[in-house]
């Protein structure tokens, strides 16, 4: 059953050295706040797992973090490349960077392989691509009904799972609507998981476009308001376009992210 807590302590009683950490959350409710913790308590040796690797794994990856990273893109949205990730894997700066990227398709079906306890998933997707041919996690299949050749992609388990969502109530039940991506089935696939919440309420008012997680799935709750800046969480807040676009600039440099990172200051629980 899931317990609210402040955010540095779920950080540090859920995300370990050398754990595989999932921070799903798609154009919005990207859980920044909890990236942000981790970078703070000087995380290392993690492997990094997420559909669209943005901003967050940048800095993450910059910070030396990671030493792996598994996923399906990676950029800045709307802007350009993450350039800690590519300073990462062409330079080995800070730490040299292991990744095996897939489609979206793979990992959108890797994470409910993952959440049903299924050692794999099964698609037609990979095909025409060399991506098979590098990434140990996927094979080819044979129908057993059809005999058609399918691809199989590994079931993702991470250590730990972390989303942001809009509200959670006293209980631990946590609810989010809007665009949703791959939260429900990530926190469904983890060993442990971290949900990070814009407000905390006495009771879940329903809503059309809802996703509800029971509190007996997730591990902790955080209340931490503003989350998931710089990209928004759909009813609370903006997406910072103008910091993505200073993104770059700050990325670029060594030098310049020295002074970002340095600039980190601890977020409020």
């Amino acid at each position: 059953m899931a317990s609210i807590v402040p955010l540095a302590d779920a950080v540090s009683e859920l995300v370990h050295d050398g754990d595989t950490v999932a921070m799903e959350g798609f154009t919005h409710l990207i859980p920044f706040a909890a990236g942000h913790e981790i970078i703070r308590q000087g995380r290392r040796n993690l492997t990094l797992v997420r559909m669209t690797p943005d901003v967050i794994y940048d800095q993450l990856i910059g910070a030396g973090c990671a030493r792996r990273l598994v996923f399906s893109w990676g950029g800045n949205p709307g802007v350009g490349s993450l350039h800690r990730f590519r300073d990462a894997v062409q330079n080995g700066w800070p730490v040299p960077l292991e990744i095996e990227e897939h489609s979206h398709a793979g990992m959108a079906n890797r994470y409910v392989a993952g959440a049903a306890g299924l050692p794999f998933a099964v698609l037609r997707g990979y095909v025409g691509t060399d991506l098979a041919r590098h990434t140990p996690t996927v094979k080819p299949i044979t129908c057993p009904f059809t005999g058609e050749t399918l691809t199989a992609v590994a079931a993702l388990r991470p250590d730990v799972a972390i989303i942001h969502a809009q509200r959670a109530d006293r209980a631990g039940n946590v609810q989010m609507w809007g665009i949703t991506g791959v939260q429900k089935e990530a926190v469904l696939a983890a060993s442990r998981s971290l949900v990070t919440v814009e407000e905390v309420v006495d009771e879940l008012e329903p809503r059309p476009d809802q996703v509800i997680l029971p509190s007996w799935v997730v591990t902790r709750v955080a209340h931490v308001p503003g989350g998931a800046h710089p990209s928004y969480a759909h009813g609370y807040s903006e997406r910072d376009n103008d910091f993505y676009v200073r993104w770059d600039a700050i990325s670029r440099d060594r030098e310049e992210f020295a002074r970002w990172l340095a600039t980190l200051q601890p977020t409020r629980s």
